[in-house]
């Protein structure tokens, strides 16, 4: 049992982690108005970055440096379209994560050959723990994106940079009117939050598995947009429903384990019933919470200075 419990709390860390990060990244941008749906593109890049950087240069400190730098690009690429150019945010987006897909697919094939995956990199080590005999991990990255979800509430809701993000997103016109520079604050909001995201995709690359595959995103940055709506662009509340949606890809991947050794036998169909656990219950949270949330009243509309 003690092994089955350390198991999932290690797991859920892992699933959390990144899908954390994914929201908070969100979260910044979309306070500021602007929409943002290519989180699933901004961790492809950076995951694949961080393998493609770091084998290129021998240093995984390079790689995660510079998956950081082209997360930032991501960004900036985005709000210039979306801000200045007044194109369509969500379509943007939906645009992003394909270019992001192929892109890497095709520089796997030039650089390695290979479609399907990169080599492996040396991954970083957490903070380790024997309990029970048993060793437990805590990803650094699990205890960095906590920490930057706390950082970000007090930021957003204490801080005077916080109140000009969230004029910007809520009565754009009327933080004109104040001296606000509501194009500049929002792309720097846009670039910023991109590089915040981009630190869910090195994680997937640097800390959990060690190189990049067509499935290592596996669609979590759609489930962090999905927290984000949860958390009704809180931080604090992201912390809670990464560690939720974490808890069930956990299960997920736990349970069925346990279940094969109590009961004696090999699961094959039903493991995919078991993958299905976190992206339904994602589904099933949204839908009692939707009815409650409260998105900026400006989020998605391009601004146009009088």
């Amino acid at each position: 049992m003690i092994d089955f419990l350390i198991a999932l709390i290690e797991n859920t860390l892992y699933s959390a982690t990144v899908v954390l990060l994914g929201a908070l990244g969100a979260i910044i941008n979309e306070k500021s108005g602007v929409v943002n749906i290519g989180v699933e593109g901004v961790f492809i890049l950076s995951a694949f970055s961080t393998v493609y950087f770091t084998l290129a240069s021998g240093n995984l400190a390079i790689g995660i440096l510079l998956a950081l730098v082209v997360s930032g690009l991501a960004g900036l690429i985005h709000g210039l379209i979306s801000i200045y150019l007044r194109g369509d945010q969500v379509i943007i987006g939906v645009g992003f994560n394909m270019v992001a897909a192929g892109l890497t697919i095709v520089m796997m094939v030039t650089t390695w050959g290979d479609y399907s995956q990169t080599p492996q990199i040396q991954k970083l080590q957490g903070l380790q723990f024997v309990i029970g005999g048993k060793v437990f991990i805590i990803p650094l990255f699990s205890i960095a994106a906590i920490l930057i979800g706390l950082a970000e509430w007090f930021i957003l809701e204490k801080t005077r940079y916080g109140l000009i993000l969230k004029a910007c997103g809520d009565e754009p016109r009327a933080a004109e009117a104040m001296g606000i520079n509501v194009f500049r604050t929002r792309l720097l909001a846009t670039v910023l939050g991109a590089v915040v995201m981009g630190l869910g995709g090195v994680f997937l690359s640097a800390e959990w598995f060690g190189n990049y595959t067509k499935a290592t995103t596996a669609g979590r940055g759609f489930i962090a947009l999905a927290n984000e709506a949860f958390s009704n662009w809180n931080p604090a509340m992201a912390v809670a429903g990464a560690l939720l949606f974490g808890f069930f890809e956990a299960l997920s991947i736990s349970l069925p384990i346990q279940l094969q050794s109590m009961l004696g036998r090999q699961f094959t169909a039903e493991t995919y019933l078991f993958k299905m656990m976190p992206y339904v219950a994602t589904i099933i949270v949204i839908t009692m919470v939707m009815k409650k949330i409260r998105m900026p009243r400006a989020l998605g509309k391009p601004y146009i200075k009088e």
